[in-house]
């Protein structure tokens, strides 16, 4: 890998943007700072090694190309004549080259191969390379003594020059211009820094995955791009047997799809002590239903548990109750919920359609949105409490509000015809006085004075859009003082009031994993609402113009079976 720049790509594709080149850039004192505090820089991705000593020599990609091995061999022996051998520590790619050759011979400890700087430079008193490396950058912008070689060819001369802060400080901003990999705009030093530390926690939260099962096969290839370790991603397997043999093997936690597991993997899987993280949709997903088979865009990865089951904690449910939300996080927070309004985004990508004038006459009564869900979904099951379907739900509902003008929603996957949950027309109107099909379900919210519902997402959007919001189940949104709770909610965990600017930015910023559709890196959530609007982006595959015909079929034969 080229090292002609400080900051580059991990390799999380095969082919990974160029994120700088020679040009006009401005003095960041504070970029360079951050850069440093958070380990970035060099290839920072890469293992760390199993030894460190304080004096380093190594060379850079390119003086090893001009001289090959005889240059660094030539300054590895001078090294070696001013300092302690076992305070050096040769640092190379080629193990079997002349300069390994040296260290074997003189009993020098060497690491070869990619290897993290930062950790060798912790230990490091002073580093000695040929041409302007990576290590000998980080050691000079770090105050670590730095010294710079020009080596003869075949072993001449051997001549260092310091290298300063300043030095490298420049040419880290001022000769180097950047760009956005995902617009390719030219952007600040910083906005790269916060690209690679997000790039750099999903490496290193991915590295500890040793294995994958319950992943169905049209969406494996966009897991492995979420859980990709620089370079390449877990391994996917079928069976429990299978998956706990390699992660044992790796020392890793098996990663599965919340509702496909295994028979018995959960059981194993704790008996053998592996952990088990569980993964799900996101809430700002794709455009176009996961039933449609449309590959997600964001989804979470949980290490306690899955947010829809109250019966347990989750990470989404532990960083509400224990997260400190500070002033910039509830400000961006803030941005994001009128960005969602402003732009009709939902789940499943930008709203379109829907009117500002409600289809009913409420005649000056209180209307209510009750969303539907999928009659067999987890959320429902592991959260809906007493309640267990759209019907109870609509009962519930009228039971408690025997006057209110009751709108109901079918749920999208059911409408499709993909999942279970259809109600016959005149089971909803003995409880309701309207269904809506039709539009985006965001565009109804600002019709109605509540939402009902057991566990629905639609609870949360409406939260976010001022709307007044009682649960009958457990949903995630619910004992955070926003909403009104008829169900169980487990107060000796959800015991913190919150802000919505706090709660969306517990569920929206800090616990989903977002991915770019476009260069299928990870991302934030702004840079995936940005390509909501490049509806090029979106067109369905024809597997997924094959399920939504066959959920259109599976519907239509449903209501016919329901008429005769």
């Amino acid at each position: 890998m080229d090292d002609a720049f400080l900051l580059r790509a991990p390799p999380l594709r095969r082919k990974m943007p160029v994120l700088a080149s020679r040009g006009r850039g401005e003095e960041d004192d504070e970029g360079v700072a951050r850069m440093l505090r958070l380990r970035l820089g060099g290839e920072f991705w890469a293992p760390v090694a199993r030894h460190a000593r304080p004096v380093i020599v190594t060379a850079s990609v390119a003086e090893q190309r001009r001289h090959g091995q005889a240059g660094i061999a030539a300054l590895f022996e001078h090294v070696l004549r001013h300092v302690r051998r076992s305070e050096v520590m040769l640092v190379v790619r080629d193990p079997y080259g002349a300069a390994a050759r040296v260290a074997r011979l003189r009993g020098v400890a060497m690491t070869h191969g990619p290897v993290d700087p930062h950790a060798l430079l912790d230990h490091a008193r002073e580093v000695h390379a040929l041409g302007l490396c990576d290590l000998v950058r980080l050691a000079a912008l770090r105050g670590i003594r730095a010294l710079a070689y020009q080596v003869a060819y075949r072993g001449g001369d051997v001549a260092g020059r310091r290298v300063s802060y300043e030095e490298c400080a420049r040419d880290l901003t001022v000769r180097t211009c950047y760009r956005d990999p995902f617009d390719q705009g030219i952007v600040p030093l910083g906005r790269i820094v916060d690209i690679l530390s997000l790039w750099r926690d999903r490496i290193r939260a991915n590295r500890e995955i040793g294995v994958c099962v319950g992943m169905a096969l049209w969406k494996r290839e966009r897991i492995g791009d979420f859980l990709a370790h620089a370079p390449g991603h877990p391994a996917f397997m079928r069976h429990a047997k299978a998956a706990l043999k390699v992660a044992r093997r790796r020392h890793g936690a098996i990663a599965g799809w919340a509702t496909r597991l295994p028979e018995g993997l959960v059981e194993e899987a704790a008996d053998r002590g592996v952990p088990l993280w569980r993964v799900e949709d996101g809430f700002v997903r794709s455009v176009g239903l996961g039933s449609d088979l449309c590959v997600p865009c964001s989804i979470f990865v949980d290490r306690r548990g899955i947010y829809y089951d109250p019966s347990g904690p989750s990470d989404l449910e532990h960083i509400l109750a224990t997260a400190e939300f500070d002033a910039a996080l509830k400000a961006r927070a803030r941005r994001l919920i009128r960005r969602l309004i402003d732009e009709g985004v939902s789940k499943y990508g930008q709203a379109e359609g829907g009117s500002s004038v409600p289809a009913w006459n409420a005649a000056g009564r209180r209307v209510i949105l009750v969303p539907g869900q999928v009659a067999d979904d987890l959320s429902v099951r592991a959260g809906g409490g007493e309640i267990q379907g759209n019907l109870e739900l609509l009962r519930a509902v009228r039971d408690h509000n025997p006057d209110a003008f009751v709108v109901y929603r079918p749920h999208p996957d059911v409408d499709a015809g993909h999942r279970a949950g259809h109600l016959r027309e005149e089971e909803v109107m003995r409880y309701a006085d309207f269904i809506s099909r039709g539009g985006a379900i965001t565009s109804l919210m600002t019709q109605v004075d509540e939402i009902h519902t057991l566990t629905s997402l639609a609870g949360f959007e409406g939260l976010l859009r001022g709307c007044r919001v009682v649960t009958y189940g457990v949903p995630f949104y619910a004992g955070w003082g926003l909403t009104t709770d008829l169900g169980k909610v487990p107060c000796v965990r959800r015991n913190r009031s919150l802000s919505i600017e706090a709660l969306v930015a517990g569920t929206l910023l800090l616990y989903p994993l977002y991915l770019d559709p476009v260069t299928r890196l990870p991302c934030e959530v702004e840079t995936l609402l940005a390509r909501f609007r490049e509806r090029h982006i979106w067109r369905p595959r024809m597997l997924t113009r094959l399920r939504q015909l066959q959920g259109k079929l599976t519907h239509l034969c449903g209501r016919r079976n329901n008429n005769e």
